[in-house]
């Protein structure tokens, strides 16, 4: 099988790839100008519109991972735009490349994310929940509904929201480490909002699970089925570092801090993975004690 995996570099796209290749797939990385292109890299430009097409026919299914970080900075009105495009002008360009093809690619899996709910108090969502309202959701929205026109020329589109992915490799866990380690950690704000979390290793099973599996299209939530609230999340994290959780970070202080971007991190989204149950995927974690462990001791 031979797969295209553009958003590469980044943490779910590295254990993607490492994954893919352990299991004897052809894996291509598209690589954008600058980029470190191996031998089995495809040069593209999403910025003006260009694509090697030639040499993305024949692919099976392809994996897009691109998007800038959201938490990397202040949601100035600069960063947004980066934030916007770096998402959907990218999938749009990926999309039409696809649509494009001779030999069209059998799947797309395109990320999105958990974001797509907005802030939903305790009410527990599933991939036929609808939208929320704020910028991640607006973003969400958009992102998603340029990988759905994969669709219209006939490639089955499975839309990953994604929830945080706990790795030691990066992403947010591996930010919380230090002041955990230093005991400097706590809940944000009341911490009754619910976090929705997957562990690197799940994300990575979901992706090539919804690949393999012809009857999953869609929305598909790439989350743990057990959510947990913020303050049982730090309990949890302090547990398995064997310290304490003493430290809150009041909601004020995050917005003072961080400005808009806070709200990200103290919207609660209770969110099951309908889809992947129903269609049989089998978590390797389904619990955050759990999960750390495993991911710690590793």
């Amino acid at each position: 099988m031979k797969i295209l995996i553009s958003g590469a570099s980044g943490l779910v796209g590295t254990a993607l790839t490492r994954a893919l290749r352990v299991e004897g797939a052809e894996v291509a990385h598209l690589v954008r100008p600058g980029g470190a292109a191996a031998e089995d890299g495809i040069r593209w430009d999403p910025a003006s519109g260009t694509v090697d097409a030639g040499a993305m026919e024949g692919a099976d299914a392809v994996v897009n991972l691109n998007g800038a970080n959201v938490a990397a900075g202040r949601w100035t009105p600069e960063r947004k735009i980066i934030l916007c495009t770096s998402r959907v002008d990218v999938t749009r360009v990926l999309v039409d490349a696809l649509a494009r093809l001779r030999q069209k690619p059998r799947i797309l899996v395109s990320a999105s994310a958990v974001g797509y709910y907005g802030n939903r108090g305790d009410e527990v969502l599933t991939e036929s929940s609808g939208g929320g309202t704020g910028f991640l959701a607006a973003l969400a929205r958009d992102w998603e509904a340029e990988a759905m026109r994969a669709e219209s020329v006939g490639i089955r589109t499975v839309l990953l929201r994604l929830g945080i992915v706990l790795s030691t490799e990066g992403g947010a866990l591996a930010r919380m480490l230090v002041p955990f380690k230093l005991r400097v950690g706590g809940r944000l704000g009341s911490g009754k909002q619910w976090m929705s979390w997957i562990a690197l290793e799940d994300a990575i099973g979901a992706i090539r699970f919804t690949i393999a599996n012809e009857r999953v299209s869609g929305a598909v939530n790439v989350v743990a089925p057990t959510a947990i609230q913020n303050v049982e999340f730090t309990r949890s994290l302090a547990r398995a570092l064997h310290r304490t959780a003493i430290l809150p970070a009041p909601a004020f202080a995050l917005r003072l801090a961080l400005g808009e971007m806070a709200g990200a991190l103290l919207a609660s989204q209770r969110v099951r993975p309908e889809c992947l149950l129903s269609a049989g995927y089998a978590f390797r974690f389904n619990t955050l004690d759990a999960a750390l462990k495993a991911i710690l001791a590793a």
